[in-house]
């Protein structure tokens, strides 16, 4: 059973995209819009070309124990080449950010809502 889950954010930047490519992503650029950007099982891209040409993948994995967020990384980082790739774009400075949410820190209101089952 696995008991911790994983955030991995794989960033990038679209490297030489055609005429085609760009109007294709505009054209889809509501679908991927950060305000909709949610961590995933499959990952969910977001740009915003009119900005600047980077993008983001957000996915979302687990594990049994801390040591595999290394792999849970390595299987972000391959799903957002190999969804990049599939559609014929090209890519640079593709860098991740992992995060095991046992070990984030509580918010204020989840150390309130602690306490009170604690006491």
């Amino acid at each position: 059973m696995s008991d911790r889950i994983f955030r991995v954010i794989v960033r990038g930047v679209f490297d030489g995209l055609t005429p085609d490519q760009r109007a294709g992503l505009l054209a889809r650029a509501a679908e991927h819009d950060v305000l909709r950007a949610a961590f995933t099982p499959e990952g969910h891209l977001s740009y915003d070309l009119t900005a600047r040409s980077a993008f983001t993948f957000r996915f979302q994995d687990s594990g049994e124990v801390e040591e595999d967020i290394l792999d849970a990384t390595e299987r972000a980082e391959s799903a957002a080449k190999a969804w990049l790739t599939e559609r014929g774009y090209g890519y640079k400075n593709l860098r991740s950010q992992a995060e095991d949410l046992s070990q984030a820190p509580l918010g204020k209101r989840q150390r309130r809502a602690a306490a009170q089952r604690n006491g």
